[in-house]
C-alpha cells in the first residue's frame, strides 16, 4: 500500500474531527449543502463518490470481462453473503442489542430507529468503496466490476422487499428514483467515463500512459473519500456531540456484524477454493456497505436528525478502519489460497 492507503485510518479520523468541528461552527453552511439534492441524492456527495471510483473504472480492461463467467463461484459467494445472510444477521444483531442487551439504556422509539438504520446498511451491499478495497488487495478488477454490477441489479428489485420485511413496515416507501439514480451515478457514469478514458490512453496498447494517469488520479480518490466522511459527520455533528454514548452503542453490533460476515465469507471462499484475487473482493463486497444509499434512504424515511440516520453515519465511522484491518488480514493470508 502507498502512503495514503497505509495511514488511511488516521486521515479518516482527522476528517471526522474536521467534519464535527465544522458542522458545529458553521451549521448553516452544511444546511445549504444538504439542500443540493435531486431525488434525495445529495449532488455534492455524488460528485465526491464519483471522484473516488472513476480512477478504479479506468483500470477495467473490458476485453477480459468475457472470461469472468468462467469463474461463477465468486459470484455465487457474493450473492449468498449479500442477500441470504448479511441482511438477516444485521437485523438480528440490531434486535439483540437494542431490544435486549441495551434496552435499559435506550428508549424504545430511538432503539427502533437505530435498528432501522442498521438494517438499511445491511440491505445495501457496497458499490463504490469496494473498488478501493479490491485494488488494495490486488483483486481482479474486472471480476469485481461484474460482482458489483450484478449486486446493483439485484438491489433494484430486492432492496424494498427485504427492507420492508426486516423493518416490519408493510407500507414502507423506498425512493426508487434515489436508488436508480445512485446506481447510475456511482456505477454507470464512471464506468462509461473510465472506458472512454482507457480507450483514449491505451491507443496503440501503450499501458504506460494509463499507469501515469492512474498515479496522478490516485490521491484524488483519497480526497473524495475524506471529504465525503467530513461532510457526513458535519451533517450529524449536533446529534453526535449531544449523544456521544450512542456512537459506542451503535458501533458495537456493527463491529460484530462486519468481522463476523467477513469470517463467514472468507471461510466459504477458502472452502470453495477460490483464487485470492477473486475471494478477497468477494468478501469485501459482502462485508462493506453502500453507506451513501443507506444514509439517503434513512434520511428520506426517518429524517436528517433521526436515530436511523445516525446509525448509518456510524456505519461509515466503523467501516473504514475495520475494512482497512480486513485488507491487511487478506493480504497477509494470501498464501491460504491457490
Amino acid at each position: 500500500m502507498g502512503f495514503f492507503e497505509r495511514y488511511l485510518s488516521i486521515w479518516v479520523g482527522l476528517a471526522i474531527m474536521v467534519g464535527i468541528i465544522a458542522g458545529t461552527a458553521v451549521p448553516d453552511a452544511f444546511a445549504v449543502i444538504a439542500t443540493f439534492e435531486f431525488a434525495h441524492v445529495n449532488v455534492v456527495i455524488a460528485v465526491l463518490i464519483w471522484l473516488m471510483i472513476y480512477p478504479m473504472m479506468v483500470q477495467i480492461d473490458f476485453s477480459s470481462i468475457k472470461d469472468v463467467g468462467k469463474k461463477p463461484k465468486g459470484l455465487v459467494l457474493t450473492l449468498v453473503i449479500n442477500w441470504l445472510i448479511k441482511p438477516f444477521t444485521m437485523a438480528f444483531l440490531g434486535w439483540l442489542f437494542f431490544k435486549v442487551l441495551f434496552a435499559d439504556w435506550v428508549d424504545p422509539e430511538t432503539a427502533t430507529e437505530y435498528i432501522a438504520g442498521m438494517i438499511l446498511l445491511g440491505v445495501a451491499p457496497c458499490t463504490a468503496m469496494v473498488f478501493v478495497w479490491s485494488q488494495m488487495t490486488k483483486g481482479d478488477a474486472n471480476y469485481t466490476l461484474v460482482q458489483v454490477s450484478i449486486n446493483d441489479i439485484i438491489m433494484i428489485f430486492a432492496f424494498a422487499p427485504i427492507a420492508g420485511l426486516l423493518l416490519g413496515v408493510t407500507d414502507i416507501t423506498v425512493p426508487w428514483d434515489t436508488l436508480l439514480l445512485s446506481v447510475v451515478l456511482y456505477v454507470l457514469v464512471p464506468l462509461i467515463a473510465g472506458a472512454l478514458t482507457r480507450k483514449k490512453l491505451d491507443n496503440g496498447n501503450d499501458h504506460s500512459k494509463i499507469d501515469t494517469f492512474l498515479a496522478k488520479m490516485k490521491p484524488w480518490s483519497i480526497v473524495g473519500l475524506l471529504t465525503t466522511v467530513a461532510l457526513l459527520f458535519g451533517f450529524q455533528a449536533e446529534t453526535i456531540l449531544s449523544k456521544p454514548e450512542a456512537i459506542v452503542l451503535i458501533a458495537i453490533p456493527l463491529l460484530i456484524q462486519t468481522y463476523g460476515i467477513f469470517a463467514i465469507a472468507y471461510y466459504m471462499a477458502k472452502r470453495m477454493k477460490l483464487p485470492h484475487n477473486v475471494a478477497a473482493p468477494a468478501c469485501m463486497i459482502g462485508t462493506s456497505n453502500f453507506f451513501e444509499l443507506a444514509v439517503a434512504v434513512a434520511i428520506s424515511l426517518f429524517g436528517l436528525h433521526s436515530g436511523a440516520a445516525l446509525a448509518t453515519v456510524v456505519g461509515v465511522l466503523v467501516e473504514v478502519p475495520v475494512m482497512l484491518s480486513l485488507v491487511w488480514f487478506a493480504n497477509r493470508t494470501r498464501h491460504w489460497f491457490a
